[in-house]
């Protein structure tokens, strides 16, 4: 059975590479090895060696911290506020959304966000 920390560190690779709109392959060829690897490295199937997290956070310009972000309260169990999921970045909506987001221009996104704002208060 997969370590809770091995499997937390390869959902956070592949939300990163997901919202970079990078594939398994891409990141594979960047990082040196076969796409299978990033496979299972994604699945928590296989550990991530220190050195191996380095060249995946390189190839996608994130530092090494970054994969063990949200251990604590994803160990915890407890609950997020309203109607949010606990794992929100599995839910492929809302990585969706994100990615969109993040591709709307500056100026525009901020008006957006701004929008949805007020549509979530009077809701």
């Amino acid at each position: 059975m997969a370590h809770k920390v091995d499997v937390h560190v390869g959902k956070r690779i592949r939300q990163r590479r997901w919202l970079t709109g990078m594939t398994q392959q891409k990141l594979a060829e960047l990082v040196g090895i076969k796409f299978q690897q990033i496979q299972k490295y994604e699945t928590g199937a296989n550990r991530v060696s220190a050195s191996r997290l380095w060249d995946i956070a390189d190839a996608l310009s994130v530092p090494v911290g970054f994969f063990f972000e949200g251990m604590n309260s994803e160990s915890d169990g407890s609950g997020r506020a309203d109607d949010v999921p606990a794992d929100l970045m599995s839910d492929k909506e809302a990585m969706e959304l994100v990615r969109s987001y993040y591709a709307i221009p500056e100026q525009q996104r901020r008006r957006l966000f701004e929008l949805a704002r007020v549509l979530s208060d009077v809701a």
